[in-house]
């Protein structure tokens, strides 16, 4: 993460949410770190003063000091690429598209159907899960 934002800062100057967002589209969508991942590296990143922060209109932009400056030169240009190596972005698609359309399978079932309904649809999630576990294992 510190390399990440001391290569974005490099550029210009940013709002954390916009390093969160700008690491998501460098990395074509393969890694979009978290809040609480990008906060603390900031805070410790201003604590050795390799960055400094102002607040505009009340949000803190964020820009490299000399020193981060000079720390940014020495680390990766892009560490973003290598999150998106080696991913098949056509299977990631799948598995989210049948990921997503499961839960909204169960969401319909979870609203709309009486109590035996919701108890077989979670009879129904749960052997799922473990009949994905014994693939894991090797296991019919």
């Amino acid at each position: 993460m510190r390399a990440s934002i001391l290569a974005l800062l490099k550029d210009r100057p940013m709002h954390g949410y916009e390093m969160i967002q700008e690491i998501a589209e460098r990395s074509g969508g393969a890694w979009k770190p978290s809040p609480g991942s990008v906060y603390p590296t900031l805070q410790l990143l201003e604590d050795e003063g390799l960055i400094g922060s102002e607040s505009e209109g009340g949000k803190k932009l964020f820009a490299l000091t000399e020193e981060g400056r000079a720390a940014a030169e020495e680390g990766p240009d892009a560490p973003w690429e290598d999150a998106g190596r080696g991913v098949d972005w056509e299977a990631l698609g799948e598995v989210r598209q049948a990921g997503f359309g499961l839960m909204e399978a169960f969401g319909q079932v979870w609203k709309a159907g009486s109590k035996e309904q919701r108890e077989k649809a979670l009879a129904v999630v749960n052997e799922a899960r473990k009949k994905l576990y014994l693939i894991l294992a090797d296991e019919d």
